[in-house]
C-alpha cells in the first residue's frame, strides 16, 4: 500500500481491539485523519450507506467535514468497497472485512455490507479513545499501521433486553443498539412480555396493553413501579433502527407460562369478538381467578393448551410481531413451567400447538431450551437457547442432549456465563443484580472464560450457531442501570462470540478491555469499573 518506511521506522504498537479479530499483522507508521480527508465509496452501492455511517461516527469528536465522495480516493483518504477481500473464503463472507491502513490511508473491503459495518466498527477502536466524544475535542487522529483479516466464529452473537418485567423506552433501547452493535452483536433479542407486563400493542386485543401493560416487578420497597408499552409505530422503528446496525430483532412472547399478564388482561375480555365468549378457559395458573404478582415469582402461571382462546390469542401476537420483525427466528420461551402447573404432556402439547403458528409465518421458532423436552415436536433447524447452568456430563445438560437429538441448534446462554442480571460479586452492585446463578459473582472472567463449543459434552459447533448475552430486568428500571450491568460483561461475550476458541487469551484480553474503559466514558456509558481489569 505505502512505500517501504525507513530502516529506522519503529513498528506500530499492536492495537487494543475487542473482539480480538482473526488476523492482525501490524505495519510501521501510521495513518492520520485530516481535515482534508474523504470517505470514499461507489455511490449508490451499500459500500455508500456504510460510509455516511462512517462519517457520522467520526464528525462529532473531530469537528472535520470528511465528505462522503466517489471515485479511486486519493491519499490520505479511506475507502470502502464491496468485493475486492480474496483473502476470505466463501464461509466467512457474509460479515467478514479485510482492513488495511498505512501512511497512505485506509482500504476496507468485504463482500457484503454487514462485512463493511463490522470493518468501520474496527476503525473506531483503531482510533484514539476520544473518537467517541459527542462533541469536538483535539486530535490527531492517527490509525496505525495494520493488515486485519477478520470474521466471525458464530453466525448469531445476541443481546437480549427484558422490557416487560420493568419497562424501557424505544429511545433506551436503541441506544443499547448503538453501544452493543459496536462490539459486532448482531442480534437484539427482545423479551416483550412476562408476568407482570405486556409492552406491544396487538391489534385486535387492546387488553394487553390498556390493563397488562400498567405495572412492573416491585423493587426498593415498592410494591408497583410505572408501566408502560410500545405503539406498533415504536417496535417498527427500533427494528428499522436495529437493521441500520445491521442486528435483527428476535420477539419473544413466553408461553405458555410467564404469562399473567396476558392472563388477566384477557381473562374477562368476554365481548372481544375474537374469543368464543369465554375467556375465562385460557387460565390454567397456580390463582383462579388469576390475581396479580408484582414481586418476580416465577412458575406459577400458565395458558392452557386446551383452550381455543390461547391460541387465538397467540395467532394475533406471533403474526403481528412476526409481520414487523427482521429475524428469521420468533421466539415463543417455553421455560420454567412447573409439572404442578401443567404436566409435560400438557407443556407438550402447547408447544407442538404454537410452533405451526410460528412457521406459518416464515419463521423458525427459537424457545428456551425446555423447549426440546419430551414429547414436543419442533421442526428440524428449530433453535434451543440453553440456559442452565450445567455443563460438562451433569445430568441438568439433558435439554441441550434432548436438542440435538432433535436436530435443533443451539444458542448457548448458561446462566452462569451470560446472564447480565446477575451481580458482579456477592454484594456488588448492593442495589442492582441477582445471584441464584452466581453465588461468588459473575464478573468479566467468569463471561469470558468458557468455551461454547465445549460447555456441554457432546454439543459442539456442529450445533451451536452463537452466544447470547441475557438482561433481565427484575431490579433495572432505566438506561444507567441496565448499562451498569451490561457493560463490560458484554464486551467479554462479543469475543466469545466473535473469535476463534484457540485464539482466546483472557490474560490478553484483560488490557484490550481496560482500552474500552476511556471509549465508555468518552461515550457516556455506564459501566462497572471492575477491579479485575487494569483500567489505567
Amino acid at each position: 500500500m505505502s512505500s517501504s518506511p525507513p530502516a529506522s521506522a519503529a513498528p506500530s504498537a499492536a492495537p487494543q481491539l475487542v473482539p480480538e479479530p482473526v488476523s492482525t499483522a501490524v505495519g510501521t507508521g501510521d495513518f492520520t485523519i485530516t481535515r482534508h480527508t474523504h470517505i470514499v465509496a461507489k455511490p449508490g452501492s451499500a459500500a455508500r450507506v456504510v460510509a455516511e455511517d462512517l462519517a457520522a461516527y467520526l464528525r462529532p469528536a473531530t469537528g472535520y467535514p470528511l465528505p462522503v465522495v466517489s471515485g479511486p480516493g486519493g491519499d490520505r483518504d479511506i475507502r470502502l468497497a464491496l468485493g475486492d477481500a480474496p483473502e476470505l473464503t466463501p464461509g466467512q463472507t457474509a460479515e467478514g472485512y479485510v482492513l488495511d491502513a498505512g501512511r497512505d490511508g485506509v482500504n476496507l473491503a468485504a463482500d457484503t455490507a454487514h462485512g463493511l459495518f463490522n470493518g468501520i466498527q474496527t476503525i473506531r477502536q483503531l482510533l484514539p479513545a476520544r473518537i467517541e466524544s459527542p462533541t469536538t475535542v483535539p486530535g490527531p487522529w492517527t490509525i496505525p499501521s495494520v493488515h486485519i483479516v477478520d470474521y466471525p466464529r458464530y453466525a448469531y452473537r445476541g443481546f437480549m433486553l427484558d422490557i416487560a418485567r420493568h419497562f424501557q423506552t424505544p429511545e433506551t433501547v436503541m441506544r443499547l443498539i448503538d453501544e452493543a452493535s459496536a462490539y459486532k452483536i448482531n442480534t437484539l433479542h427482545l423479551h416483550v412480555s412476562d408476568d407482570q407486563g405486556f409492552r406491544i400493542v396487538i391489534n385486535g386485543f387492546p387488553n394487553l396493553t390498556d390493563i397488562g401493560s400498567q405495572g412492573s416487578v416491585g423493587t426498593d420497597g415498592r410494591t408497583m413501579d410505572p408501566g408502560g408499552f410500545w405503539t406498533q409505530q415504536d417496535y417498527r422503528g427500533v427494528v428499522a433502527y436495529a437493521a441500520a446496525h445491521f442486528m435483527s430483532v428476535v420477539p419473544e412472547v413466553d408461553s405458555p407460562g410467564h404469562n399473567n399478564a396476558i392472563i388477566m388482561s384477557e381473562y374477562d375480555d368476554t365481548t372481544n369478538p375474537l374469543l368464543n365468549g369465554h375467556p375465562q378457559d385460557i387460565n390454567c395458573s397456580v390463582h383462579n381467578p388469576p390475581q396479580w404478582n408484582f414481586i418476580g415469582d416465577v412458575g406459577f402461571s400458565a395458558m392452557c393448551p386446551e383452550s381455543e382462546n390461547s391460541f387465538t390469542i397467540y395467532h394475533a401476537i406471533i403474526s403481528q410481531l412476526s409481520a414487523m420483525s427482521t429475524s428469521p427466528y420468533y421466539h415463543l420461551g417455553g421455560d420454567e413451567v412447573p409439572s404442578t402447573v401443567l404436566d409435560q404432556d400438557r407443556y407438550a402439547a402447547f408447544i407442538n400447538a404454537e410452533m405451526p403458528l410460528v412457521t406459518a409465518q416464515g419463521k423458525i421458532p427459537m424457545g428456551w431450551a425446555e423447549l426440546a423436552g419430551p414429547g414436543t415436536n419442533p421442526p428440524a433447524g428449530s433453535v434451543a437457547e440453553y440456559w442452565n447452568p450445567a455443563s460438562g456430563t451433569s445430568p441438568d445438560t439433558a435439554t441441550a442432549h434432548e436438542a440435538v437429538a432433535k436436530n435443533m441448534k443451539i444458542v448457548m446462554a448458561p446462566a452462569n456465563h451470560a446472564y447480565l442480571d446477575q451481580k458482579y460479586a456477592p454484594d456488588t452492585p448492593p442495589d442492582l443484580g441477582l445471584t441464584w446463578a452466581c453465588n461468588s459473582g459473575c464478573d468479566v472472567d467468569q463471561f469470558y472464560n468458557w468455551d461454547p463449543g465445549s460447555y456441554v459434552t457432546g454439543v459442539t459447533d456442529q450445533n451451536v450457531i452463537g452466544v447470547e448475552g441475557a438482561m433481565w430486568g427484575e431490579t433495572v428500571r432505566n438506561l444507567s442501570e441496565v448499562q451498569y450491568l451490561v457493560f463490560p460483561r458484554l464486551i467479554a461475550l462479543s469475543e466469545v462470540g466473535w473469535t476463534p476458541q484457540a485464539a482466546r487469551d483472557y490474560d490478553g484480553f484483560l488490557p484490550r478491555l481496560a482500552a474500552q474503559g476511556p471509549r465508555l466514558t468518552m461515550a457516556g456509558t455506564n459501566f462497572y469499573p471492575t477491579p479485575k481489569v487494569p483500567w489505567g
